[in-house]
């Protein structure tokens, strides 16, 4: 592989400066790559890592029942990989058990900017 050549670099980061908004579970995401571990070579770089995110869906409930807020703090983890300054990110969120709905995770996709 080509991450694994003499010029490549591996290190762990806690902040790499990609800002990604995307789609998963039917809501949008805007997140920044938080700490992971990153592998590059210039000018490719692939993180995994956390994934500290807005979640952006509106629940659909019974007309006068509660719903949580449009906008909501979120951790994912996933894959993000840049080219220059060009990023496309495979996030996985985890939406916990509800009194109607089991526990699951989803699998998101992202397209960002590496600055």
């Amino acid at each position: 592989m080509f991450f694994f050549s003499a010029k490549s670099q591996t290190k762990a980061v806690l902040f790499d400066g990609t800002i990604v908004a995307g789609y998963v579970d039917h809501g949008a995401f805007i997140n920044c790559t938080g700490p992971s571990i990153k592998f590059s070579k210039k000018p490719y770089a692939v993180l995994l890592g956390l994934l500290p995110s807005l979640r952006i869906k509106e629940d659909k409930v019974a007309a006068g029942a509660p719903k949580n807020a449009v906008l909501t703090p979120n951790l994912g983890f996933g894959l993000t990989a840049a080219f220059r300054h060009i990023a496309l990110q495979v996030p996985l969120y985890y939406n916990p058990k509800t009194a109607v709905k089991n526990g699951e995770w989803n699998v998101g996709v992202g397209l960002g900017y590496k600055f």
